[in-house]
């Protein structure tokens, strides 16, 4: 029987930067947050209902308690999601039977929009020690803002800015539902397992993580981390740290030289800025 969506709220943990820093790589990894008692308890429930889908973990108080209520998660999403955001109702397992001798192509998972609005995340759980050998998820930095259908993707061979998920057992990363990623060659032995879960928001946006002061926005620097991707993906960046702190219906990029393609380069145009936020920067 399946877990009723309940909701959960706690406190925010992070701050503007960090929050920037999500939209433009499209994840968070949280290395070692789940104690190894619970990883050992969380392994042993896998091998008793190897399924793909062991539904029945989501009624296992402490699997929630330790996972996906985890402190450490529940802050980040709490942050990117908004208050009394919703708990996953599906849980999967990509357990596989190692060596594999063949990667996954890249892919985005069904269901992902093309959009700034930021109302799910995806999320990964290593219960095991996840080196190299047993093949981890690689992910795609900022392909959360690459518009582009799978079938136009999975012929994608080595992408050079490709980042490993490979971690110690107890890690958690947090994902954009849209980031590129795959499943990568295992050249090790035995069962790898990977859980994978949604959380919803509930919540209209609002910048209420930790803030200590009001930004000035054209200083922000929107450009994505990397050499895979253009500046101009700044302005989609821009666009959905807007939506999230709550001002997106303002957001109008002028094109050109104006704001957020200047955010950040010691310029203090404001042109193309929403003029609710050049006030509050004092422009």
């Amino acid at each position: 029987m399946l877990m009723l969506r309940k909701t959960h709220d706690c406190k925010p943990t992070m701050t503007d930067q960090e929050v920037i820093d999500f939209c433009k790589n499209g994840y968070v990894m949280l290395k070692q947050i789940v104690p190894d008692q619970l990883n050992q308890k969380t392994m042993a429930y896998l091998d008793e209902h190897p399924e793909g889908e062991p539904q029945g973990i989501l009624n296992e108080e402490w699997f929630v308690d330790a996972v996906i209520k985890n402190p450490r998660v529940s802050g980040v999403v709490r942050s990117l999601l908004g208050e009394n955001f919703k708990l996953p109702v599906i849980m999967s397992n990509h357990r596989v039977s190692c060596p594999r001798q063949w990667p996954g192509g890249w892919h985005r998972d069904g269901g992902a929009i093309d959009s700034p609005r930021l109302e799910t995340l995806q999320v990964f759980y290593y219960p095991q020690d996840t080196p190299c050998v047993l093949g981890p998820t690689q992910l795609i930095p900022g392909t959360h803002m690459l518009h582009a259908k799978r079938r136009f993707m999975s012929h994608y061979g080595a992408v050079r800015s490709a980042v490993s998920s490979e971690a110690s057992a107890g890690s958690i990363f947090i994902t954009h539902y849209g980031i590129w990623h795959r499943a990568t060659t295992a050249t090790g032995t035995g069962i790898r397992n990977l859980l994978k879960y949604n959380y919803w928001r509930t919540a209209s946006p609002v910048r209420d993580w930790i803030t200590e002061t009001e930004p000035d926005f054209t200083q922000m620097d929107f450009s994505p981390f990397g050499g895979a991707l253009d500046k101009h993906f700044a302005v989609q960046v821009a666009r959905q740290f807007m939506w999230l702190c709550g001002y997106g219906e303002g957001f109008d990029f002028k094109g050109g030289q104006s704001w957020p393609m200047t955010a950040g380069a010691g310029c203090q145009s404001t042109e193309g800025l929403p003029a609710q936020l050049a006030r509050m920067a004092g422009k």
